[in-house]
């Protein structure tokens, strides 16, 4: 089964992904192995431990790929990267549309929770990037402390939810694992990502571990497929804005967003 993943650490000696080209290759040809076929590399942007600058992303994602063309491995990369909460209301539009993904008028940015809690700071940010013009795709959500309930109102339009194959294999902790079943078998996830770490032992899956506890969550076959394929590839190449209006219809889209907003109320933390 082909997989698209949106969460990766693959871009050499930027932050604590792979140390050094020869890991990111190494874990590139793994990828193609298990039939990932395009993925958008994420480094940590905004974060206080690594100097990464957005505007530099592109450039060295394509001398990423121009190493990946020169090995004969299929991996079609973007230039994306993965924003820190405490970055999340200060990017300027240029910094975000650099690793934003999607055509124009529907692009989006990967945009981390903070680990302690889903709070109204972060909230903030992702209203502030989507003043920018862009939509938001929320990193692992499921490993927020708290606060998941908080992220209701934020389910419409241009915001969607994005849950790590790590998270449903159990490598946080049991009760990360349950947050992020419960956000899979309640349709509330739109698409599954690896957030892989080359060349760290228990970050070097590929997005193919997600299918199988993915369709054990609840989400079945086909929906597993959509998590880690269609969706995700529709992303990359329609945008998040166009997911929410192009395939839906206006008053489908509100009448969704409204089902997403309840069953998200429904939900409890494990």
């Amino acid at each position: 089964m082909p997989h698209v993943d949106l969460h990766l650490h693959l871009l050499p000696g930027l932050d604590d992904g792979s140390p050094d080209e020869a890991a990111a290759l190494a874990h590139a040809a793994r990828m193609v192995a298990d039939g990932v076929r395009e993925a958008a590399v994420t480094p940590h942007v905004g974060a206080p431990l690594y100097a990464v600058d957005p505007l530099t992303v592109p450039e060295r994602t394509a001398a990423l790929q121009a190493a990946l063309d020169r090995e004969g491995i299929a991996l079609r990369l973007y230039a994306g990267g993965e924003i820190h909460p405490d970055a999340a209301g200060d990017l300027p539009a240029r910094a975000l549309d650099a690793i934003a993904h999607g055509p124009p008028g529907a692009r989006w940015v990967l945009a981390e929770v903070p680990f302690e809690g889903i709070d109204e700071r972060f909230l903030a940010g992702v209203r502030s990037i989507k003043g920018r013009g862009f939509g938001v795709l929320i990193a692992h959500p499921e490993r927020a402390a708290g606060g998941l309930e908080r992220l209701r109102d934020e389910l419409t339009g241009a915001v969607a939810l994005q849950v790590n194959a790590c998270s449903l294999l159990g490598r946080h902790g049991a009760q990360v694992q349950a947050g992020a079943e419960r956000l899979v078998r309640g349709r509330l996830a739109y698409v599954l990502a690896s957030d892989g770490h080359p060349g760290h032992p228990g970050r070097e899956h590929t997005l193919a571990a997600a299918a199988a506890p993915a369709v054990a969550a609840g989400a079945g076959r086909v929906g597993a497929r959509q998590l880690t394929y269609a969706n995700p590839r529709f992303l990359l190449h329609q945008g998040l804005r166009a997911a929410t209006s192009a395939t839906r219809g206006t008053g489908r889209s509100l009448e969704r967003a409204r089902a997403a907003r309840h069953r998200l109320a429904r939900v409890r933390w494990p």
